[in-house]
């Protein structure tokens, strides 16, 4: 039996409900959007590594919040249900900062859940860094040009 399809509006929800998951520092509410084994990818040096497991993508989030009193906005988005993808522009607020930047965003399609995100900020690159790139993301296997 096929896999049913999933609407733009659906994929739309689910991303809405877990930034909102982020903002309220709901950790159940979070993991409901992800994949198990789901996967968030950061550019290098800005954490220590990528977020492996719906689990501890929520978990750090909650202690992001609570430590800095982040909040996110989404201040846009565009999604293709067709490749079970989506990219949208976001803003976080703490007491100190705002950052901006994207998070490219892939759908399990059996699932309907989100399985990885991959964010892009606007940020000074890490003091050293001779490859500004996301941490961790195997470039050569997903197919991108490596020079």
């Amino acid at each position: 039996m096929p896999t049913p399809a999933f609407t733009a509006q659906e994929m739309e929800q689910t991303i809405r409900r877990y930034y909102d998951g982020c903002n309220e520092a709901d950790v159940d509410k979070m993991v409901s959007c992800f994949t198990a084994d789901a996967v968030h990818y950061f550019p290098q040096g800005m954490t220590r590594g990528a977020f492996r497991g719906a689990q501890e993508i929520a978990q750090r989030w909650r202690s992001v919040v609570r430590k800095l009193g982040a909040r996110w906005t989404i201040d846009h988005i565009l999604i293709d249900p067709a490749k079970g993808e989506a990219v949208l522009e976001w803003s976080n607020f703490t007491a100190s900062s705002l950052v901006r930047g994207t998070e490219w965003v892939l759908f399990d399609r059996g699932s309907h859940l989100i399985r990885e995100i991959r964010a892009y900020v606007a940020a000074a690159p890490a003091q050293g860094a001779t490859r500004l790139e996301l941490g961790g993301f195997d470039y050569a296997q997903r197919g991108y040009p490596l020079a």
